[in-house]
């Protein structure tokens, strides 16, 4: 058995050194094997500074994914490079998009990735919709049809599940997956509803979560669990018998602990 602390969009430039060490201690008396993070963390200038701080104040395995707000200002290109840089260098710190399958425990095994709010649900490119993304994100605020990029980014993401989800459920029984956008309109929770059909191309990834849904459709006998951010207000669905997605709430400045798992 193995304990698990998931946090999620803690957007750690909103507050000072003081209360990240906070934030740590209470990580800290849950005395977890490893911690994970499903996006949001900073923004692009200070990513790598707060990431180094968890790693020394936490002192125990770190596995993120990126969310939109860790390429502000910044590049999609640029973040992904510090990222992996990073988890190469880090014997604690580890960007799920750069690692395929990971082994948890003998039953569990990890795949995550950023993902991207893909503009296919929803009004998809009727929406009117305008992001900071749109402007704070190189790639974005230089895209010349902002829909085609988003579509891009996601199909990204979800042929990165095709390759690597077929060997995580050869090899386990339980599969955590991570991301930070929710892939499934179910799981896009705003104050306890579903996000209107305006912002759900915006805060679900569509291409994802196809991918997740036909892998576990045909693989009945397994079972896994989806963790997202994003949307900042809590849920849960259930897709499919053997197929979860778990939302987790934020609140900007007041960074915790989303969830303590328990996995075997």
């Amino acid at each position: 058995m193995k304990n698990l602390a998931w946090l999620t969009d803690i957007h750690l430039n909103f507050i000072e050194e003081l209360q990240i060490g906070e934030l740590c201690k209470m990580i800290k008396v849950s005395e977890p094997d490893s911690v994970l993070i499903s996006g949001d963390i900073s923004e692009a200038p200070n990513l790598e500074n707060h990431l180094r701080l968890l790693e020394e104040l936490i002192q125990c395995p770190i596995y993120f994914v990126l969310g939109n707000h860790d390429f502000y200002k910044g590049s999609i290109h640029s973040v992904r490079q510090t990222a992996k840089r990073i988890s190469e260098s880090s014997n604690q710190l580890k960007w799920l998009s750069n690692m395929g399958v990971v082994e948890l425990t003998e039953q569990t095994g990890l795949v995550g990735h950023d993902s991207w709010a893909d503009g296919r649900l929803g009004l998809g490119n009727k929406s009117g919709i305008f992001l900071n993304d749109f402007m704070l994100i190189e790639e974005l605020r230089e895209s010349r049809n902002l829909f085609e990029t988003l579509n891009a980014l996601g199909d990204e993401s979800a042929d990165y599940f095709k390759r690597h989800l077929p060997e995580a459920l050869n090899r386990f029984q339980h599969l955590l997956v991570m991301v930070h956008v929710p892939p499934f309109k179910e799981a896009c929770w705003h104050e306890g509803k579903i996000s209107g059909d305006d912002w759900l191309p915006h805060f679900t990834c569509h291409a994802v979560g196809e991918v997740l849904r036909q892998t576990m459709s045909a693989h009945l006998s397994k079972q896994m669990t989806v963790l997202c951010g994003h949307t900042h207000s809590a849920g849960v669905a259930q897709i499919l018998p053997n197929l979860e997605v778990k939302a987790g709430a934020a609140i900007y400045g007041k960074p915790s602990v989303q969830e303590m798992l328990f996995i075997e």
